[in-house]
């Protein structure tokens, strides 16, 4: 009975993600009716769930931190090859686009998935231990990446308004990629003990206890079903957008409110994947992806888009408002303390949450 069920699940999983890009073909660029609306959001559901086990196959055969950054990695990309086809579609109306989607990412990782896993792993293990030397490097990393790309658009004075001018906006994509560059070294090659799990005892975790890593084949082709079950992903959530769009406008809701569900929509396998990670004890996994995410999202968005502009001639607003500027400080402040300890009690979890429905809040009544 156990043997069948294992079949049945694996079968599924292989199963969804090919069913999520065929259904994502079909109903590219049309309007859904309302049962068609429901069946996207039925697959878009189980795709969210096929990739997140895909990953957890391929982290399993290669390891952390490599397996958290194939995932921040494969979602990062497709949601950037998203932005910029929205840009290119949407006009001058798409100018604050980049923006909007890469600070949500900003909130929802820093604050959600680091909230949600510290809260989780601390219930359940009484505290929730990580490597502050790993964690507070990533922080670091994502708090200049977020000043340079989102905050200093607003203060700058060669171009009116809160954008760069061409030299500023090269300097900043330019930035962004050697930042990121260097954050992937240090975390794969030069310092990769950083950024693996510890015990209790604070001892570096460098495999899983409870099964054999996959074979190659086994690997592979999960990398590759999770490739499309994150396309199907992206592709499904901006299939229903109109309708969340004609949702939120029919509740007389913000605008804004559209781009983080898109984006909480985008990083449901990544959440959904670090909170199993921190409930397993393996809270570094967790905040690898957390940031890596955080990470990835700045940095590779921020030169695609520039390139995108600067090809389409179309104005990119960077810079944020003084609400979401605060709320970056209070976050980067928030988890500077929180990283330093190394440990974190349901307290640090509940504060990164409250901050994140916060940042909700304000998205919903600005």
């Amino acid at each position: 009975m156990i043997v069948r069920l294992r079949s049945l699940t694996t079968q599924w999983t292989f199963l969804v993600p090919v069913l999520a890009v065929v259904l994502l073909v079909l109903t590219w660029g049309r309007g859904l009716p309302g049962p068609l609306v429901a069946l996207v959001t039925l697959v878009l559901a189980a795709a969210v769930l096929a990739a997140v086990h895909h990953a957890e196959v391929v982290a399993h055969r290669v390891g952390e931190p490599f397996g958290s950054l194939v995932l921040a990695i494969a979602v990062t990309i497709i949601e950037v090859a998203l932005i910029v086809t929205l840009m290119v579609d949407g006009g001058d109306k798409s100018a604050s686009l980049a923006r909007d989607t890469v600070f949500a990412a900003v909130m929802i990782t820093c604050n959600g998935i680091v909230g949600l896993s510290l809260l989780v792993a601390s219930l359940r293990h009484g505290t929730a231990v990580f490597n502050p030397e790993g964690t507070g490097a990533a922080l670091a990393t994502v708090a200049t990446l977020a000043t340079l790309s989102l905050v200093l658009p607003t203060f700058t004075t060669s171009k009116p308004g809160p954008e760069f001018s061409t030299v500023q906006l090269t300097f900043a994509a330019l930035s962004s990629l050697i930042l990121y560059g260097l954050f992937v070294a240090t975390q794969t090659v030069r310092h990769r003990d950083y950024f693996l799990p510890i015990s209790r005892q604070g001892g570096v975790i460098t495999g899983d206890d409870h099964a054999g890593p996959p074979s190659a084949r086994r690997a592979w082709i999960s990398l590759g079903l999770l490739g499309l079950a994150l396309i199907g992903v992206v592709g499904l959530a901006k299939g229903v957008s109109p309708t969340i769009e004609s949702g939120v406008e029919a509740a007389g809701l913000h605008q804004a409110v559209v781009g983080v569900i898109i984006a909480l929509l985008v990083l449901l396998p990544e959440t959904i994947a670090a909170a199993r990670a921190a409930r397993r004890d393996r809270v570094q996994t967790s905040l690898n992806l957390a940031l890596g995410s955080a990470m990835a999202s700045i940095g590779l968005t921020i030169p695609a888009v520039a390139l995108a502009s600067i090809w389409l001639s179309r104005p990119l607003v960077l810079g944020l408002g003084a609400t979401h500027m605060l709320l970056l400080a209070l976050t980067v402040v928030v988890s500077s303390l929180t990283v330093v300890p190394g440990r974190a009690t349901p307290l640090q979890g509940g504060v990164h949450l409250v901050l994140f429905a916060a940042y909700l809040e304000l998205a919903i009544n600005p």
